[in-house]
């Protein structure tokens, strides 16, 4: 006899070795055969596969991945001991939290990859109620700010001798605006550099404020190069004048929110705007003296003559700049855990079975180290069909399920040759604690790898191992001083796994 199992959801895709029928029922559909002994009259409906009643394999449904774009994965078990997979678009029904309905009302047209750029990950749940409000009043004020910026721009010009608004002729006065316009131009283009980073890379900063910060002083120093080419290439100047600005305007986009961090680090008294102020005068008593030295040494005939002369002296300070803010974010003491740390602070535990404490560790970390580099690989947040492979063997996926039954993610080891990788999904549920369990079951993992074979045996090892020193791990990082409630290891939003039906 044939079973027949309908989804009521519209479908975009799919791959399953079953023969696959297509069938409208208000919203489209599909039906999937396959041969059971029990099963009911063919061509019979099932309108909602999460039921588990007579004529129905939701029995067989092993799990689903769900995607951040509202689109989720069905695995499904069939008869021949194969698995299917059935991708279907989810409803535009979200859970929102109570107050939220103001941006549900003006933001439900904006696409979702929009939405992703503009608003911080989690909106509505991760802000305040009146922050969309906020923002859309912001945004006007600020474009008023640029307009009024752009008439200026044309004033200053015009007074250093660009044109001016009694020009004899009316090519001279269009000259003036053209030039206002290219000077106008030139910092546009840079804005774009803010205005992808913003949007882009947002979620980055309060992991690691460090890195970011130092990234923003070496991407700066290379938009000064572009900068400083301009004498040597006058004709060129408003391409190369543009490029300079698109780096410091990189730059910029990179420093102004990791300090904010920074900012928000030093502030354990809640007084972040006092915090802030006080550092705004350390900043502008460094410009008012570096202008003035900067001053005396342009007034060097040495330096006023000679280009070269000139190059070294900037190059020779910008080094010495880079080293001091290396410096300056070394002597940072974060009690926060983020991914760095954390690997430094389980690796000892691992080896050692002790944890450094919040000085120490922030000593050894890293600050331009790249994740991608840090052994072992960790690869966070990756599909269920990399996690268990392409040919999906029934068996693997079946043990283990049963294996991280109580995890809230599931780790495999891949190993080619030397190169020891270690893949993580993770589920529904799953926290920053959650990242922590799986970051020290991969060193542990790699400490006490015997190679390919027996795998699933030495994962079973690791989660043994995991359950009975965790509890120790978590005691000793109180004791040494860590903050257990700002751990920034964050849960990759890509994809997640939700367990429907039992193996």
């Amino acid at each position: 006899m044939v079973h027949a199992l309908q989804f009521s959801f519209p479908v975009s895709g799919f791959q399953t070795p079953l023969k696959i029928r297509r069938r409208k029922f208000g919203d489209f559909g599909i039906v999937c055969s396959s041969t059971l002994s029990d099963s009911p009259e063919e061509g019979q409906e099932i309108g909602d596969a999460g039921n588990n009643t007579r004529g129905q394999c939701p029995q067989h449904v092993i799990l689903v991945e769900k995607y951040n774009n509202g689109t989720a994965k069905r695995f499904i078990l069939d008869d021949d001991i194969q698995i299917q997979t059935f991708l279907e678009e989810q409803g535009s029904k979200t859970e929102r939290v109570q107050g939220s309905s103001f941006s549900d009302m003006q933001l439900s047209w904006l696409p979702i990859i929009v939405k992703d750029f503009i608003l911080p990950a989690g909106f509505p749940g991760s802000v305040s109620d009146d922050y969309l409000e906020y923002m859309l009043l912001q945004f006007p004020t600020n474009v008023t700010a640029w307009i009024c910026h752009t008439l200026v721009t044309s004033s200053l010009l015009k007074a250093v001798g660009v044109g001016s608004f009694s020009a004899t002729t009316a090519a001279a006065s269009a000259a003036a605006s053209a030039a206002a316009i290219r000077w106008v131009s030139k910092d546009g283009i840079g804005a774009v550099g803010r205005l992808f980073i913003g949007g882009q890379f947002g979620n980055l900063f309060d992991d690691d404020p460090k890195q970011w910060r130092m990234y923003a002083d070496l991407i700066g120093s290379a938009g000064s190069i572009f900068d400083l080419s301009t004498q040597l290439y006058p004709a060129y100047f408003l391409p190369l004048a543009s490029l300079g600005n698109l780096a410091k305007a990189v730059a910029r986009g990179l420093k102004d929110p990791s300090f904010r961090v920074i900012q928000n680090h030093f502030a354990i008294s809640g007084n972040l705007g006092e915090v802030a102020a006080k550092e705004e005068v350390w900043e502008v008593a460094a410009q008012l003296l570096g202008l003035a030295l900067g001053i005396m040494v342009l007034t060097s005939p040495v330096v006023a003559t000679s280009y070269p002369v000139l190059a070294f002296t900037w190059m020779s300070m910008r080094l010495l700049h880079l080293w001091l803010r290396y410096q300056s974010l070394s002597v940072l003491r974060f009690k926060s855990i983020n991914l760095k740390r954390a690997r430094i602070l389980v690796k000892s535990h691992v080896l050692h079975s002790i944890v450094p404490g919040y000085v120490d560790c922030n000593r050894k970390e890293k600050i331009l180290s790249w994740q991608r580099f840090l052994k072992p690989r960790i690869v966070f947040g990756v599909s269920l069909e990399e996690l268990i492979g392409g040919e999906r063997p029934v068996s693997k996926v079946r043990t283990l399920l049963k294996l991280y039954s109580q995890e809230k993610y599931i780790l495999v080891v891949k190993q080619q040759g030397t190169d020891f990788e270690v893949f993580v999904s993770f589920k529904v549920g799953a926290t920053s604690l959650s990242v922590l369990r799986s970051i020290w079951q991969s060193y542990w993992l790699q400490e006490n790898w015997c190679g390919s074979d027996n795998i699933l045996v030495q994962l079973e090892q690791s989660l043994l191992e995991l359950e009975e020193s965790f509890g120790d791990f978590t005691q000793q990082l109180k004791s040494s001083g860590w903050d257990l409630q700002k751990i920034n290891l964050k849960v990759p939003k890509k994809q997640s796994i939700e367990e429907v039906g039992a193996i």
